[in-house]
């Protein structure tokens, strides 16, 4: 890259997200000074996706206090930036030239950064309307809760231009989030869409939108401003409701372009690199943590992954070695993906986590490989696609390194 600067630091983070921002933190900490931390940042702002969600519920967990978004965001941001760490925003990592050497566009010209150790902490985001191919034409008031919430939160969009009569499709926890949002603009949530057979009927106190299960949306209606959704039945019938906004809710995907543009192997069920329960990908020296895993967990889940990254990047500057190899995980349908997706060495660490596919009450989750089985458990209450369950670890001490896959199943 001709005229870029050429500089070098101990650990590049690329993300100012939860992840990244809690990695940093613990990364400047405990170097004592002595390792360089340099955080990578797009945006204007760092903080992530917190810092537009005005609702509150993050903090509790990891911090022990609760706080809103932004609040939550600024906290992150000031520990990463008192423990040491350098934190750039408006810069955007480009490319790599090199296995550990990122090309990055900064306000002030192109760079090449070379690090001893570099920590995928993109996020996710969610798929929008042209990415889940719905039927329809282009019109106004169709967002994704990403959109809506900026558009509310950061840009002051009035009722007006938000919209009066509004569906939500989808019906996990974000979903809940978006009703809220549009409620406190001031429109009327006439519906909620959910493919699934069953959803909750309350949330945060408040009774839900009226509740359309095993339906999908069609088509969507309406040039200039939108005018309503065509929606289809599990049984065949369709039938139409007005609206002038549609939110799209639910659908994330791991923002992982930089990953697999540097080779980085990613999982098939996820989405996301591929990782260990080290957060090691299968390229030496570089790590991934947070949501560009497998979209989407709690902030405060991103967070602590993050953490646990940073102890992991630590121990291999000290000189830990880098695992030759590793075991694969693979998921059977209606576990949809486990993460972390590989298994190295006979040490149990951090739980697994698990999502399904549809609801499921009381599933019996068996773990085995080549006909042996190392784990089952009866899991309490019902599971949702839209929450992951914890998978404990203590059965990695069985996997054997030289056999195949480590299937994880759901017994029937």
């Amino acid at each position: 890259m001709a005229g870029a600067v050429n500089r070098v630091v101990d650990v590049l983070v690329i993300g100012a997200g939860p992840a990244g921002l809690a990695a940093a933190a613990r990364l400047a900490a405990a170097g004592g000074g002595q390792y360089r931390i340099e955080v990578l940042e797009r945006e204007r702002e760092s903080g992530g996706v917190p810092r537009y969600c005005a609702h509150g519920g993050f903090g509790l967990a990891d911090l022990g206090r609760p706080l809103d978004g932004p609040g939550y965001a600024r906290r992150l941001t000031r520990a990463a930036v008192r423990a040491g760490a350098t934190l750039r925003t408006g810069v955007s990592a480009t490319g790599w030239s090199g296995p550990l050497t990122l090309d990055v566009t900064a306000p002030t010209g192109l760079e090449r950064i070379t690090a001893r150790a570099v920590l995928l902490a993109t996020g996710a985001r969610e798929r929008p309307r042209s990415a889940r191919l719905v039927p329809g034409t282009r019109p106004a008031g169709v967002l994704t809760t990403g959109e809506l919430q900026q558009s509310t939160h950061l840009y002051g969009v009035r009722r007006e231009r938000l919209g009066r009569r509004a569906v939500v499709i989808g019906a996990e926890p974000v979903a809940h989030h978006a009703v809220r949002v549009l409620r406190g603009a001031g429109a009327d949530v006439v519906g909620m869409v959910t493919e699934q057979s069953c959803g909750p009927r309350r949330f945060g106190g408040l009774v839900a939108p009226p509740l359309l299960t095993g339906t999908t949306v069609a088509e969507l209606l309406g040039r200039g401003r939108l005018a309503g959704v065509r929606v289809r039945h599990a049984d065949g019938r369709t039938g139409t409701i007005r609206c002038d906004t549609a939110v799209f809710t639910g659908d994330w995907i791991p923002d992982h372009e930089l990953a697999r543009s540097g080779g980085v192997s990613l999982d098939s069920g996820t989405r996301g690199p591929a990782i260990d329960d080290a957060f090691r990908t299968g390229s030496a020296g570089i790590f991934a943590a947070g949501n560009v895993l497998r979209g989407v967990e709690s902030a405060g889940a991103a967070a602590a992954e993050g953490r646990g990254a940073a102890d992991a990047v630590l121990r291999h500057l000290s000189g830990e070695p880098w695992p030759v190899s590793a075991v694969p995980l693979a998921a059977e349908d209606p576990v949809v993906w486990v993460a972390p997706n590989r298994v190295v060495g006979a040490v149990a660490g951090r739980p697994f986590l698990v999502r399904v596919r549809e609801p499921l009450t009381r599933p019996v989750v068996e773990v085995g490989q080549d006909g042996r089985v190392l784990h089952r458990a009866r899991l309490l209450g019902t599971v949702w696609p839209h929450r992951s369950v914890r998978l404990p670890a203590a059965w990695t001490r069985e996997v054997d390194p030289a056999g195949g896959p480590v299937e994880v199943r759901v017994a029937r």
